[in-house]
């Protein structure tokens, strides 16, 4: 009996969402565009999932640096080759170009969230497998100064490590990497530049939390990998057993 109530309450509530939608119908939280056929994943149109992330991303696995297809050497990938990276494996949503290139500059102000947890729900459903294949006890995203983080309103990885600590089942450690210096912003500095400004920037709150685990550290988009690289190397000398990482935009 009361399976059948739960089952007429579901169905009632469906009928319900169904009615919103036709008098109401979604819009594409990027484009504005009408979204008649759809109910549930993404709220992104057929164009903008396109423009936002292939089905496919052809990258290395060790730096996230597109290559032209699956088969290449690894030990000759530019991205990564002759540069020390801590972390184990990059995820990647798409490049950092077009479409998506506007997407992750207009999700990173408050008023964008919707777009924020769609791109993070396109990550999950584009990469599922992979996401899955990592093993992630746990899922840290990368940390802003809190003065910054006062300013902006937000701190975006944190919207994309919630969507994916839903998808996987895993929790999201928030505050358990804390950003300890107030570095320059990376755009516009040399690689080498990149890589001694974020040298110390991170710290661990509370070690116990992530000893032996395997941390799936998220950010929104990896150019040269210097800020993740540091944040990963705090996570392992903290005790951490594995940083993988997976961003939105690759540049």
């Amino acid at each position: 009996m009361i399976g059948s109530v739960r089952g007429l309450q579901d169905g009632i509530r469906g009928l319900r969402r169904a009615g919103c939608g036709l008098l109401f119908p979604p819009r594409c939280v990027h484009c504005d565009a009408d979204l008649f056929d759809t109910l549930s994943g993404p709220c992104l149109c057929a164009e903008c999932l396109t423009r936002c992330g292939p089905e496919q991303w052809y990258g290395c696995p060790r730096c996230g640096a597109p290559v032209s297809d699956e088969n290449y050497s690894f030990d000759d990938c530019p991205g990564c080759c002759k540069t020390k990276l801590w972390f184990d494996t990059v995820l990647v949503l798409g490049g950092y170009h077009s479409g998506l290139r506007d997407a992750v500059l207009r999700m990173k102000r408050p008023s964008h969230d919707p777009l924020s947890l769609a791109l993070g729900q396109l990550l999950w459903e584009r990469r599922r497998d992979h996401l899955s294949e990592i093993r992630a006890d746990v899922i840290v995203p990368v940390p802003m100064y809190w003065r910054r983080r006062l300013q902006r309103g937000k701190n975006n990885p944190e919207t994309l490590a919630g969507c994916l600590a839903r998808a996987l089942g895993v929790s999201m450690l928030r505050g358990v990497l804390v950003r300890q210096l107030n570095t320059k912003p990376q755009a516009g500095l040399s690689p080498a530049s990149r890589f001694r400004n974020v040298r110390g920037a991170f710290r661990v709150r509370r070690p116990d939390g992530i000893r032996d685990a395997r941390i799936l550290l998220i950010d929104d988009v990896l150019t040269t990998g210097a800020t993740c690289s540091e944040a990963a190397k705090t996570l392992k000398r903290a005790g951490a057993a594995m940083v993988a990482v997976a961003v939105v935009a690759r540049a």
